[in-house]
């Protein structure tokens, strides 16, 4: 893991001696990367291309604000003992908060320029496959979002995770009973699940599955409810694996639940498009 890359000279005025980690150069990364691959969907759609960069824009502070104020919902008890330092925190942001305001932001802005609804998610999908990807790598290099402790040869410690992984933070965090074979064997640091890494693939596999996908024709929406579903099974997935003490519905997380809900909605309008019974089942030509 490399969680701090360098940090700024001393001597800059305001910003001297900030550190530059490598969970905000991803992120960076992954806004950028979105950025281009939305802006070539938008071309193929036969949309305006240089729209890319406000949906970029709507989407970066939609994720941003919604991620950190879903991590306060979930976290309220902590939130109301100090309120300024879990706003302000480096730490806490949940992508299903963010997701959801960056989409309800993103509609808004898409609807106020005129552009077609379906046809703008469609060129969305493959762009937020990717850069969720990339986003993950952050995720992992900083030692965020980890798994649980296994003996497999995937393991992976994470020494200055958030938290690192001792047999403490497992048990006391995230409720899980530890082995204590495995403490006997691996010492202070456990190894974990990589899940970002898990996540990291799936998304990458499912931006080529999208890609496929848009060779054919397809009613205008129909892309983004297979992403959306597609998404929803990789995170339930996911979830499964993830070092988390947040069951919501028997022994599934709250992570779980949501997804499961997305999967249902994503295989519902497809159906629907399908069969052109949306309110963008308009057909378009084959994007390639």
């Amino acid at each position: 893991m490399l969680p701090e890359l360098f940090r700024l000279p001393a001597g800059l005025p305001i910003l001297g001696g900030l550190p530059i980690t490598s969970f905000g150069v991803m992120m960076l990364l992954a806004f950028l990367v979105g950025g281009i691959v939305l802006q070539r969907e938008l071309g193929r759609q036969g949309l305006d291309a240089e729209k890319a960069w406000d949906i970029v824009v709507v989407g970066i502070i939609g994720g941003l604000v919604g991620a950190r104020l879903y991590y306060v919902f979930l976290n309220y008890p902590a939130f109301a003992a100090d309120p300024f330092g879990m706003l302000f925190a480096r730490a806490g942001m949940v992508w299903y908060g963010g997701f959801l305001l960056a989409t309800v932001l993103i509609v808004r802005k898409v609807r106020k320029s005129g552009m077609p609804l379906g046809r703008t998610a469609d060129a969305v999908a493959p762009a937020l496959a990717l850069a969720y990807a990339v986003g993950r790598i952050g995720c992992f290099l900083v030692g965020d979002d980890y798994g649980r402790p296994t003996d497999s040869w995937v393991g992976i410690s994470f020494p200055r995770g958030i938290p690192p992984t001792t047999p403490a933070a497992m048990s006391e965090r995230f409720g899980i009973a530890i082995d204590p074979a495995m403490i006997e064997k691996y010492g202070e640091f456990l190894p974990v699940h990589p899940t970002q890494l898990y996540e990291v693939g799936m998304s990458i596999l499912i931006f080529f599955v999208l890609r496929f996908l848009a060779r054919d024709r397809r009613a205008a929406g129909w892309l983004f409810m297979a992403w959306l579903a597609m998404a929803g099974v990789e995170r339930f997935v996911v979830e499964i694996f993830r070092a988390k003490d947040d069951r919501f519905f028997g022994a599934l997380t709250l992570a779980q639940v949501i997804s499961l809900g997305l999967v249902a909605v994503g295989v519902f309008w497809m159906s629907r498009l399908s069969k052109g019974k949306g309110p963008a089942g308009r057909r378009r030509k084959s994007a390639g």
